[in-house]
C-alpha cells in the first residue's frame, strides 16, 4: 500500500517514512501543504499522514481542497495541535483519526492499520482467480488447495495484479504501486521479480494465471 506523508519537520518525516516503509508500505513525503495536496490529487494513496502546521497551504486547507474535490482518501492527522476544538474540526473536515505530538511510532502504526482495514471493509478480503486464493489480511496464498509461499515483494505484486485481475497492469503502473515512486524504471527488477512469482504461482500447475501483454504490461486472469 502507498502512503502519503505530508509533514514539514525534516526529521519527523524521515522517522515516520522509515517506520512505515519497514512494516511494509510504500510511503512519499511532501514538506509543505501545497506540494501535499498536488501529490494527494492524483488519488494513488491509501492513507495520508497529515500535520497542520505546514507551510503554504495548512492541514486543513489540505483536507478542504481534498474533500471538496471529491478526493476521500483516508486521512489521520499528526499534529502538536492539541486542543480538543482543534480535534473536532479535524473529524468534522473528514480527518478519519487524529494523533497528537509527541506520539508513539507504535501506536501511530496501529491508528494506521486500523484506518487501512476500516476502509478495505467494504472490499473482499479474499480475492479468487480461477483456483488461486488471496487472503489479504493474513498474507496467505492458495492455489488448488495448496499453499503458495511468497516473499512480501512478491505478495505485494501478486495482490496488484489481482486487485485488476482480467485487466492489464502496465508495468509503471506495477512499479508505482509495488516500489517507491522514484525506482530506477530502467532496471528489469519488475521481471526478475514477476519471474520469480511466475515459478511459485504458476510453473507447479497445469494452467498459467499470469500472462505477458508484450510492450504492454501483464494481466492475472485463468484462460
Amino acid at each position: 500500500m502507498r502512503l502519503l506523508v505530508i509533514e514539514d519537520e525534516i526529521r519527523t518525516a524521515t522517522h515516520l517514512q522509515k517506520g512505515l516503509r519497514e512494516n511494509g508500505f510504500t510511503v512519499d513525503v511532501a514538506y509543505d501543504g501545497a506540494e501535499g495536496a498536488r501529490l494527494a490529487s492524483t488519488g494513488g494513496y491509501s492513507l495520508i499522514v497529515l500535520d497542520v502546521m505546514l507551510p503554504g497551504l495548512d492541514g486543513w486547507a489540505v483536507l478542504g481542497q481534498l474533500r471538496g474535490a471529491g478526493i476521500h482518501t483516508p486521512v489521520l492527522f499528526l499534529t502538536a495541535r492539541d486542543k480538543v476544538e482543534d480535534r473536532v474540526k479535524g473529524l468534522d473536515m473528514g480527518a478519519d483519526d487524529y494523533l497528537i505530538k509527541p506520539y508513539a511510532f507504535s501506536e501511530l502504526l496501529a491508528r494506521v492499520r486500523t484506518i487501512l482495514r476500516r476502509g478495505s471493509a467494504t472490499q473482499q478480503d479474499v480475492l479468487r482467480i480461477g483456483d488461486l486464493e488471496i487472503d489479504s489480511r493474513r498474507y496467505k496464498v492458495t492455489r488448488a488447495g495448496r499453499n503458495v509461499y511468497l516473499t512480501r515483494r512478491e505478495f505485494i505484486l501478486l495482490n496488484c495484479l489481482a486487485q485488476s485481475a482480467g485487466e492489464v497492469v502496465s508495468r509503471t503502473s506495477i512499479v508505482e504501486q509495488v516500489w517507491d515512486i522514484n525506482f530506477d524504471t530502467g532496471t528489469n527488477i519488475v521481471e526478475a521479480t514477476m519471474r520469480r512469482l511466475r515459478a511459485k504461482v504458476d510453473d507447479p500447475f497445469d494452467k498459467p494465471l499470469i500472462h505477458n501483454v508484450r510492450g504492454v504490461g501483464y494481466v492475472l486472469e485463468a484462460r
